[in-house]
């Protein structure tokens, strides 16, 4: 696993701007859990972003909280998530009513599902998908059904994918590789601003997921979208973003940049993530498990939530709440935080082992 070198400054002015935003999942008439708790982050044109964690720790419900996209039982129910247009302009997307949001989704922002096969209609052929899709947000725009055909073989040729092959195929008739890939086409036919993928690449075998991160990598430098990129693979995170976010326990715990995260963790629950998986190069070393479990969103503990489970942790960490703390900032603007007591200390032992 190497890391991508630091990323680059970003422009003036974040593309997306989360602050301090809550999810939650109604649980009955009355009563709510609280799945993504006070999550802040900005993101910039052209950015790559991966939010990793453990599997339950909030990472999908806020890809779906972002371009409310959640099931009927969840709920945005605090913050803002400010996004700046095409045109310029800047949009809670919070506030958008059903018309703007659905003109919203797919032209400004668009996003990749884990499961392709569930993300297709699956009596429909993927020639259809594009043409329902073009034809629900160009209103007012009439088009042939030939040069709508013409534009979606560009897209999938852009995926490296047969349009003879593909366009014409329902989607159990695809593999799972050729399934996702024509889902990124599909996500990328409005030219959005920001690709959101969950998972893309989890049910695949390693030469495939490998080529599909190489063309996302090409495709983001082409088109200049930028990404948020939510995967358990650290391998991926390192290789697809310029940043990464850690998420426990429903919270933003660590961000920075990717080769801060990568060389200089300064949260115990991301050093764990990283020792937990095998070097691909250097002395063997055996990976280090993570004892215990994630708690239950209904039921964390008092003070840090990842205290239970951490070696470093002392009678303050169980006591007190930690908030994110900037550490260092890199030019641009690049911060690297933490929501750890210990940061600083532990940031401090690393380098001298160093």
């Amino acid at each position: 696993m190497t890391a991508s070198p630091a990323a680059p400054a970003p422009p003036q002015g974040p593309l997306l701007s989360v602050r301090g935003v809550d999810v939650g999942y109604r649980t009955g008439r009355r009563s709510r859990s609280t799945a993504v708790h006070d999550v802040s982050f900005d993101l910039h044109p052209g950015q790559s972003m991966a939010l990793v964690g453990e599997s339950g720790c909030g990472k999908t419900t806020l890809g779906l909280g972002l371009l409310r996209l959640l099931p009927r039982t969840g709920v945005v129910s605090a913050g803002e998530i400010l996004f700046r247009r095409k045109d310029g302009r800047t949009v809670d997307v919070r506030s958008l009513a059903r018309e703007e949001l659905r003109r919203f989704r797919w032209s400004e922002a668009a996003m990749v599902f884990q499961g392709a096969m569930n993300a297709f209609n699956p009596v429909l052929r993927i020639e259809d998908h594009f043409l329902d899709t073009f034809r629900a947000h160009e209103r007012g725009r009439a088009r042939r059904r030939a040069g709508i055909r013409e534009e979606s073989a560009a897209l999938l040729e852009m995926v490296r994918l047969d349009p003879a092959r593909v366009l014409g195929a329902f989607p159990h008739e695809l593999s799972g590789g050729m399934r996702q890939r024509a889902l990124i086409a599909l996500a990328l036919a409005l030219k959005p601003q920001l690709l959101i993928l969950d998972e893309p690449t989890t049910a695949l075998d390693l030469l495939t997921q490998q080529a599909i991160v190489e063309r996302l990598s090409e495709l983001r430098e082409e088109l200049r979208f930028s990404m948020l990129f939510i995967t358990h693979d650290l391998g991926l995170a390192a290789e697809l973003a310029d940043r990464v976010g850690t998420m426990y326990a429903g919270r933003l715990i660590e961000t920075g940049t990717t080769r801060d995260i990568f060389h200089r963790p300064s949260h115990p629950y991301t050093s764990a993530l990283i020792n937990s998986v095998p070097p691909v190069s250097g002395d063997l070393v055996v990976p280090e498990s993570l004892p215990g479990g994630p708690p239950g969103l209904s039921s964390l503990p008092p003070g840090c939530s990842f205290a239970p489970r951490c070696r470093h942790a002392v009678e303050r960490c169980r006591e007190t709440r930690p908030e994110l703390e900037v550490l260092h900032t890199r030019g641009g603007g690049l911060s690297h935080a933490a929501a750890c007591l210990r940061s600083r200390e532990l940031a401090a032992e690393g380098a001298t082992r160093d």
